[in-house]
């Protein structure tokens, strides 16, 4: 097949859209298929394109097989809702530009978040007359509304009208779980067009090692058990528990034997800077910032922490999602910390895979931390839980092989 793949997000940028489209589409490649990706200069969180690269109408290279189009778009930083809407719409049109003039794909894919990307898709599949695959990895507009973004009634209104005609013009629907499935549902779309294909785990990156002492030290970490927040820092995390736990943790006299309990946020976006400035006037300096960091350093962090949050803001439309997350952590055998209610957790606590904190509960994760810091028996066997129960069962390649199948009776039908 010759599959085209919309995609807002694309390596070197290292957030979860980007990694799942690349891991996809270099498994596609190596299974004989011609994969053309069209996406934007990477710039993500800061709107600042990366070294090595420039925002040009069009820049093409190959990546792993992977034919990377790469159209302008309108930067902005991943904060503040009117511009970045500015940086959604110039991609759709820019990418729809580009997409005209490229070879007549088998069948488009095109992926959330950021609800133009999908719409792009739709003009692709009416002009081009193939099936388009919408994946809904982020349920707009709601999550907007969700994690507090200040967007003017009649631009929702707009959104909603939107996101009803991808609903209804694509072909399939492709979503990372049962949560979202039933949302979508709900939403009055028939559940014989959604197929789930979860998320994974690359084991070829994200596996049991040895914790990397040369990176604790770097940060002064050595010798204390670190809780590791990895991904990007954003309005939907709710990160501000971690300080508030941090500060609990500061005010309070260390048991005797009980390793000092330091968090580690790995990563950047709309609300590091924030984060790192209250962190500074509480004084709290068992908080860690190491801002944007090489995704290739990712699982040396993952790896090299006791446990890993994963956590979201107290909400009904979060109980839907599939973080990736988790399967990271499960990849490198360490315990989950989930702050995240729903589907997900049921995933991690079925698995016995981690330890269940309440959203947004500052207490709650300090119980966490100090459960699994004075018991390392415990951490080794919730890591060895999530390894063969989450990390073993959820790989990428199941998820590009079961995708492939179904582009495969899409485009045969």
């Amino acid at each position: 097949m010759n599959i085209l793949f919309l995609s807002h997000y694309y390596p070197p940028e290292g957030n979860a859209p980007a990694s799942r489209v690349a891991a996809l589409a270099e498994r596609w490649v190596a299974a004989g298929h011609s994969v053309t990706v069209v996406t934007c200069a990477p710039n993500v969180p800061n709107g600042i394109v990366y070294k090595g690269y420039r925002n040009r109408w069009c820049a093409r290279e190959t990546v792993n097989g992977v034919d990377v189009v790469r159209v302008w778009t309108y930067l902005a930083a991943n904060r503040g809702a009117v511009r970045r809407m500015f940086n959604f719409v110039s991609y759709f049109f820019s990418a729809l530009w580009r997409t005209l003039r490229l070879p007549r794909p088998d069948v488009a894919i095109a992926t959330s978040p950021q609800i133009f990307c999908g719409y792009a898709g739709v003009w692709v599949k009416r002009l081009r007359r193939i099936p388009l695959v919408m994946e809904i990895r982020d349920i707009w507009p709601e999550s907007m509304a969700a994690v507090g973004a200040r967007v003017p009634s009649p631009a929702i209104w707009a959104l909603e009208g939107i996101e009803r005609s991808l609903y209804r013009v694509c072909d399939r629907i492709v979503t990372v779980g049962e949560g979202y499935r039933d949302r979508l549902v709900e939403k009055g779309v028939p559940a014989d067009r959604i197929s789930i294909v979860m998320n994974g785990t690359d084991p070829s990156l994200f596996f049991p090692r040895p914790k990397d002492e040369d990176l604790l030290s770097r940060h002064g970490l050595s010798g204390k058990f670190v809780v590791s927040y990895v991904g990007t820092v954003g309005m939907a995390c709710g990160l501000e528990v971690v300080l508030d736990a941090a500060a609990m943790l500061a005010a309070e006299t260390r048991a005797p034997g009980m390793p000092e309990i330091v968090f580690a946020i790995v990563g950047d976006g709309a609300c590091r800077e924030q984060l790192e400035s209250d962190a500074r006037r509480r004084g709290l300096v068992n908080v860690v910032f190491t801002g944007r960091r090489p995704k290739s350093e990712m699982p040396a962090w993952i790896a090299s922490s006791d446990a890993n949050l994963v956590h979201l803001r107290r909400s009904g439309l979060f109980t839907t999602v599939m973080p990736s997350k988790i399967f990271e952590s499960a990849g490198c055998a360490r315990p989950v910390i989930m702050g995240v209610d729903g589907y997900a957790k049921k995933l991690v606590l079925d698995a016995e895979a981690g330890l269940d904190m309440k959203p947004e509960d500052a207490g709650s994760l300090v119980d966490c931390a100090r459960r699994l810091a004075s018991d390392r028996a415990l951490c080794e066997r919730l890591g060895a839980n999530a390894l063969e129960r989450i990390g073993r069962v959820h790989s990428r390649d199941r998820q590009a092989q079961d995708y492939l199948e179904l582009l495969s009776k899409l485009t045969a039908r």
